[in-house]
């Protein structure tokens, strides 16, 4: 065996179908494009979203809703929340990096709290935004609001 001899393995290689070269070959005449129509013509070239002259459905369908360039998004964390977390780990102030410590939000994201459940333990809490009923329980056991 050398390299004059080497040819590739049987059936893994297929000739290239030379089309428009005469009636002979089989493949002459329309060269298996059809017959008329844009997509038998030289230069022709599809359109993203063209549906043949009918109206394209990104046309034919109604714009709806806006994004609101202003909206802050807050990861909600409810107060039955800082109270498991403040039992669990035997805590007096939850901030943001205990938050982030526990597993609740990343670094990059804002904290809103929530006054879903209820609240028994003192607890200084830290965040960027408070409901007012969230505010008004942690308030009622004598904790502290700090808003950042």
């Amino acid at each position: 065996m050398d390299l004059s001899n080497l040819k590739p393995a049987a059936g893994s290689t297929k000739t290239r179908k030379r089309v428009g070269r005469g009636p002979g070959s089989g493949l002459g005449g329309t060269s298996t494009r059809g017959h008329k129509g844009a997509k038998s013509r030289s230069g022709y070239k599809n359109k993203i979203g063209f549906e043949g002259g009918q109206m394209p459905i990104q046309r034919r369908l109604p714009k709806f809703g806006f994004k609101n360039i202003n909206r802050v998004e807050y990861k909600a964390i409810n107060i039955s929340t800082l109270q498991q977390l403040a039992e669990a780990q035997n805590l007096t102030k939850i901030g943001i990096n205990e938050l982030v410590a526990a597993g609740f939000i990343s670094n990059s994201q804002l904290v809103k709290i929530l006054g879903n459940g209820s609240l028994t333990a003192k607890l200084e809490v830290e965040a960027h935004a408070f409901s007012k009923s969230a505010e008004a329980a942690i308030q009622a056991v004598g904790g502290t609001v700090v808003k950042l």
